[in-house]
């Protein structure tokens, strides 16, 4: 089979799909149509994993009490990372929004299961994490393809992992990587948010080079 050429055009607009690929925070309210969300969660599963054991879990979660908890538990999350801070650090960090659970029509929560059968452990007897890794893959080729439909994804960190899946009733074997606000941006930007809102800047690229 011959691999497809790819263009300097398309190059082009790769680098475009990289650079606009952010982190959402602000939502509409309509929702994403299910055959779109059907299709990113198609092109998720086309991501690299360790042994082809494609240990990712993705789970909609669309029950208003279970969103609720969710939301609740990132208000006490958030509220002790913000007492950890002091002074500027402080305001700064409270001025910024951090999630956007209270209006993203759609939450996924993505799971990995590190120990599955598919894959026969191949790959993972030494670097057993990698299960991990290929589920930020998948969330990353999802994240990708959100972006070419036009759908904004947030990434919500500030959460505890064990009650989160404990309010979701997972299987208790499965590690929670990523709770996700899917739903189409209010306010585009190829910039980072917490760049615009003068948090951090990105570091130049020859830092990220190291020689040995």
């Amino acid at each position: 089979m011959t691999p497809p050429g790819f263009s300097p055009a398309f190059d082009a607009e790769f680098h475009d799909l990289l650079r606009w690929r952010r982190d959402v925070r602000h939502f509409r309210r309509d929702r994403v149509p299910a055959p779109v969300l059907d299709g990113l969660l198609a092109t998720a599963c086309l991501a690299p994993s360790v042994g082809l054991s494609e240990p990712w879990r993705f789970v909609r979660v669309d029950d208003p009490a279970r969103r609720r908890a969710v939301r609740d538990d990132f208000a006490h999350c958030n509220a002790r990372a913000l007492a950890a801070r002091a002074g500027l650090d402080a305001s700064d960090y409270a001025r910024l929004k951090l999630a956007g659970l209270d209006d993203a029509p759609h939450h996924v929560a993505v799971f990995s299961d590190n120990d599955p059968a598919q894959g026969r452990g191949l790959g993972r007897g030494t670097m057993p994490q990698t299960t991990t890794w290929s589920t930020v893959m998948a969330i990353h080729t999802f994240w990708l393809a959100a972006t070419v439909a036009g759908v904004g994804v947030g990434w919500v960190s500030i959460i505890d992992p064990a009650r989160v899946s404990a309010m979701l009733d997972v299987d208790p074997g499965w590690e929670l990587v990523a709770y996700l606000c899917v739903g189409y941006p209010q306010d585009p930007s190829d910039t980072p948010e917490l760049q615009r809102r003068g948090w951090e800047r990105r570091a130049p690229e020859r830092q990220h080079w190291i020689e040995r």
